[in-house]
């Protein structure tokens, strides 16, 4: 048994539902169908999400909303239509969605997330009715029915771990099930939303709760490629790669999946399969607990940009107990989260997304550290990229920090910070953002080209 999840480009209109439809029928095993809302049919199209969100926030301030609720409705009406559906699936959309609309606004969060959640709801709905025109034994399932029940975290919320035997009873229902992603009921009933992209998180909580043999992941490419195609051009696909290596280069700024989204696929130990909606005899792109490391030291690169770093100095700073508990309750205090923490014998660096702190809140932050730490020099830079070399191989591979070094010094990149897990699968580099380009260039040329004698 499969569960399979599509993106939203793969929903976006009725043709694309047209390949959904012969994909999902291609392979009786594939029994759950998680959906995500339509995205963008075209590049400067806008996601049904981002509609929803504005749509919300409208009706919070009083504005008039009218506009942006005719182009949600006629979003799905132009699919219906496009695959000659009734009018009714679009009455049941629109009359839920002004429902939602009339719904309590006095807890502004969770009336945002029951309108975003929406959007993957109302989809759901209506890939349902289009299988059931064509005569596949299908149904929509919501996932309160089904046992998806989550912690009370508007916007981030986790599944909670009783929802698993729950979800297991899906098994012995009949026919396709399509189950919309995004989203789960709190024990009060409240709907409240998986961090963005939590479709991919629904569909490997599925994975986990029924058991299944494959989660596979839909989207509008062939495979993941080794770096981003916006750097590199025709960049090496990657065939197979560990959970702990989508993971590294899902937090560096790989796309393809949210770096929550496996966990609960990895702990169950169900392999996933990355494939393309538009070309869906390609192999694709499996993740999988263990694989040969036949393939060098390094299967990706990803970097990401919009960091800080806060640089405190005090002499003897390795003998002073607390330190660093008073270092972090101080970041704790202005509820920041950190990235890393390079450290030496007398002095530590914070790595943090700097979109978190302001110029006023930052000038708080280091008088609090100088004052409370007594420190000898405290400095923040600003405008950091980070870059993620990953790979399993690099733990039996002896000078790939040294390769990666050269290269970047060879291309005129200054390092400002190198940190390696103590796992040995991941190396971060801190460069200037204005480098990033050239730096992730020469690292995939070093790494991924071939030497020519």
């Amino acid at each position: 048994m499969k569960v399979v999840k599509f993106g939203g480009s793969s929903l976006s209109s009725g043709e694309q539902l047209e390949k959904v439809l012969k994909i999902v029928l291609s392979d009786s095993a594939r029994k759950i169908v998680v959906v995500s809302a339509p995205g963008k049919r075209y590049s400067d199209d806008i996601k049904v999400t981002d509609l929803l969100i504005s749509l919300a926030q409208c009706h919070l301030t009083g504005e008039n909303a009218d506009e942006l609720f005719q182009t949600v409705v006629e979003r799905y009406k132009g699919i219906a239509e496009e695959l000659q559906l009734s009018d009714q699936i679009i009455e049941t959309i629109k009359e839920d969605l002004e429902n939602l609309l009339k719904a309590d606004k006095s807890r502004p969060d969770r009336f945002i997330d029951a309108i975003k959640a929406s959007g993957e709801d109302n989809n759901a709905k209506l890939i349902a009715a289009y299988f059931q025109h064509q005569g596949v034994d299908a149904q929509y399932v919501n996932p309160k029915d089904a046992g998806l029940f989550v912690s009370d975290e508007p916007g981030h919320a986790q599944v909670l771990p009783e929802s698993y035997e729950q979800l297991y009873k899906l098994r012995e229902r009949d026919g396709i099930l399509i189950f919309p992603g995004f989203f789960g009921y709190t024990k009060g009933g409240d709907v409240l939303t998986f961090s963005r992209s939590g479709s991919d998180i629904t569909g490997s909580i599925l994975a986990n709760g029924i058991k299944a043999d494959l989660y596979e992941n839909f989207t509008d490419v062939d495979a993941v490629y080794s770096v981003n195609p916006n750097i590199v051009e025709n960049p090496r696909e990657i065939k197979e790669l560990t959970y702990r290596e989508m993971r590294e280069l899902s937090y560096a700024g790989f796309s393809v999946f949210h770096d929550e989204a496996l966990i609960p696929a990895f702990r169950a130990g169900i392999p996933v399969n990355i494939k393309n909606t538009n070309n869906p005899s390609a192999p694709g792109t499996r993740v999988v607990n263990e694989r040969e490391n036949s393939n060098g030291p390094v299967i990706g690169i990803a970097s990401d940009k919009g960091f800080c770093s806060i640089y405190i100095s005090k002499y003897l700073m390795n003998r002073e107990i607390g330190f660093g508990r008073k270092l972090l309750e101080i970041l704790e205090d202005y509820g920041l989260s950190y990235e890393h923490i390079p450290s030496g014998i007398d002095d530590v660096t914070l790595i943090l997304r700097q979109g978190q702190i302001d110029s006023e809140t930052e000038k708080q932050i280091l008088s609090q550290i100088k004052h409370d730490l007594n420190a000898d020099e405290v400095r923040v830079e600003h405008n950091l990229s980070l870059i993620m070399v990953v790979g399993e191989g690099m733990r039996h591979n002896v000078g790939t920090t040294a390769r990666a070094a050269k290269a970047l010094a060879d291309t005129g990149v200054n390092i400002e910070m190198i940190n390696q897990g103590s796992s040995e699968v991941s190396m971060m580099f801190g460069i200037k953002e204005v480098d990033e380009t050239r730096a992730v260039q020469a690292l995939y040329h070093e790494f991924f080209v071939p030497v020519t004698v």
